[in-house]
């Protein structure tokens, strides 16, 4: 096993560990995955030698292929088998799939102490001093990952890659200050050798992997005789930018593609896909809809992700072959054999607005410019989350328009017009759920 991978779910199988599977050298590279904390998913993959169904679902039908990169699944509550992973001279590289919130930071991506589960990991690695690192819990994805790049140092371990693979921006960067800052409290010796050693690219991923209901996952075990499978459209997209001081499996030949600058690629699927997600998840839900496939077969809900894709256009610079993009998003979204439920892509919303709406309007506010399609989709959440359809965990004081601002961005909590943007969507959502 070459590579770890933090925070095992459906995307992680149906993305990372089928990029693994088909690339060339793919046999050379195996998985030691870790889940959340999750014991089931860990337990079903090992009955079956971690062994993954995945069934490729489209129009014309389903196309299934088993995936076998991942050679070890466990509970991310291991941390005795992760820092052993961790500290191992064979592996070389670790992914993480740990959503946004994992990375339980602050919005310059430093570690953030006003979490409580932060606050009690930056306590317990003030305390580590020259200690044995066995028998230590840490509550965070994170800490445990700084935990384990201390047994490595401590065994004369090798240099490694820690590879992003969430959607955030420059997440790459965002990771490095995360595990730097953490780093640097256990001892100034590990964030020394951390910079010496550890690199972090950044990626930009996609592929649209829905949860499945308890029904389905039930049929599809008894047709397959997989007690895990996982559903996905067709389309997958990984782009990369960074180095692999001790090597990586040949991705490109899987279809990947390595660029000098990530940002654009970044910002084009941050905003226009996963942006579109999270205006689709809170009109939709007003509107009455289930999934993605019916938000964007409504007039109204097709209309302001048009719009705002206009305003992400504005911001975005050219040769990223947008118009084609867009087709190809408006299929995928349509795609009604793809239950991409409205109410998962709802979870954790107002840190997706921050990360995939706010951009855009902040860009087009310092060009002397309105934003009205960034200004209906916080409009549309505000309402759809005072009507209690989001499973968002957002501070109760976040309920007025200005509390909210303040809360995503300082620019725009600085706009009179945007707030009253805001405020004019918010009454007429409030009213006909029309924008």
């Amino acid at each position: 096993m070459r590579i770890v991978h933090l925070g095992l779910g459906a995307f992680s199988r149906s993305h990372i560990a089928w990029y693994t599977e088909h690339a060339a050298d793919g046999r050379e590279w195996g998985i030691s995955a870790y889940t959340g904390g999750s014991h089931e998913l860990a337990d079903s993959l090992t009955r079956q030698d971690g062994l993954s169904t995945l069934i490729v679902r489209d129009s014309d039908g389903d196309r299934s292929e088993v995936v076998g990169s991942i050679v070890r699944a466990r509970s991310g509550d291991d941390v005795e088998a992760l820092l052993a992973d961790l500290a191992a001279p064979a592996t070389a590289v670790v992914t993480l799939t740990i959503t946004e919130r994992g990375y339980r930071s602050t919005a310059d991506g430093s570690p953030d102490a006003d979490d409580p589960a932060v606050a009690d990991d930056l306590a317990l690695l003030a305390a580590v001093g020259d200690r044995p690192l066995s028998g230590l819990a840490p509550r965070t994805v994170l800490a445990k990952l700084v935990l384990g790049l201390e047994e490595r140092r401590r065994r004369g371990g090798g240099a490694l890659a820690l590879l992003s693979c969430d959607n955030l921006p420059d997440n790459g960067g965002r990771l490095a200050r995360a595990v730097s800052g953490l780093a640097t409290v256990l001892s100034s010796s590990l964030g020394e050798w951390i910079a010496r050693e550890v690199t972090f690219p950044s990626s930009s991923v996609d592929r649209i992997t829905p949860r499945l209901s308890d029904a389905e996952l039930e049929q599809l075990s008894a047709s397959t005789g997989d007690l895990a499978p996982v559903v996905a459209e067709p389309f997958s997209d990984w782009v990369i930018s960074g180095e692999f001081p001790a090597g990586r499996p040949r991705w490109e030949t899987a279809g990947a593609r390595f660029v000098d600058d990530l940002h654009a690629w970044e910002a084009r699927k941050l905003w226009m896909l996963n942006g579109a997600h999270t205006l689709l998840a809170c009109l939709g839900l007003l509107r009455g809809h289930r999934t993605v496939a019916d938000a964007v077969t409504d007039p109204t809900c097709r209309e302001a992700v048009e719009a705002l894709w206009d305003e992400d256009a504005s911001c975005l610079p050219a040769g990223l072959d947008l118009p084609a993009y867009r087709d190809a998003l408006l299929t995928r979204f349509a795609n009604a054999r793809i239950e991409h439920g409205l109410v998962q892509i709802a979870g954790d919303s107002f840190t997706k607005l921050r990360l995939r709406i706010v951009p855009v309007a902040e860009a087009r506010l310092a060009r002397g410019e309105s934003s009205p399609a960034t200004a209906a989709v916080i409009a549309a959440w505000m309402v759809a989350r005072k009507r209690g359809l989001l499973p968002d965990d957002a501070a109760d004081d976040r309920r007025t328009v200005p509390a909210v601002l303040a809360a995503l961005s300082a620019p725009l909590a600085g706009s009179p017009a945007y707030a009253a943007s805001i405020e004019s969507f918010g009454n007429r959502l409030s009213t006909d759920c029309s924008i």
